[in-house]
């Protein structure tokens, strides 16, 4: 598999609301309390254009796979940031390609002078939350924050130094 990891561009918002949707969809994910409600969904690109946040997308010729990002966590007082929206085609999980992306946006975190990386999921997304164990994510009991996507049901944090 050959592909290429970039940030996101304005042009990829239809593409990667389709694959976060289709994703959602698949896991029976798509309610009220996700991102599949969110009006940001549809303008990704827009969300990530400050100095602390990220989207990167991954693109196999020509065809966005899927995306993840870094944005600092609403009202929180302490320097932590969340890994978000980390989605990917059907086809292309199972590959590396995931653990790539997240690795670039842990790597981003560093180096934007996070203390901490927070992710929220559910308990049915059992490949992501593989990868987020292997990675060293460790399990709180409780959201960080408010993130608006009340319905995730797991929570994980990883120290970024």
């Amino acid at each position: 598999m050959s592909y290429t990891i970039r940030r996101i561009e304005q042009s990829d918002n239809a593409a990667l609301a389709q694959v976060i949707k289709t994703a959602l969809e698949e896991q029976g994910n798509n309610k009220p309390g996700t991102i599949y409600y969110d009006p940001l969904l549809y303008d990704m690109f827009s969300g990530y254009q400050t100095a602390d946040a990220v989207y990167y997308v991954v693109i196999e010729n020509g065809e966005l796979l899927g995306g993840c990002g870094i944005a600092r966590i609403p009202n929180q007082s302490e320097n932590y940031c969340e890994l978000q929206r980390m989605f990917l085609k059907k086809e292309a999980r199972g590959k590396g390609v995931g653990a790539a992306l997240m690795n670039k946006c842990l790597d981003f975190a560093r180096e934007a002078g996070y203390d901490l990386v927070y992710i929220e999921t559910f308990c049915n997304m059992t490949e992501a939350i593989r990868l987020y164990e292997r990675s060293g994510f460790e399990y709180i009991d409780h959201p960080l924050g408010n993130t608006g996507h009340f319905s995730c049901d797991k929570f994980l944090v990883k120290r970024v130094f």
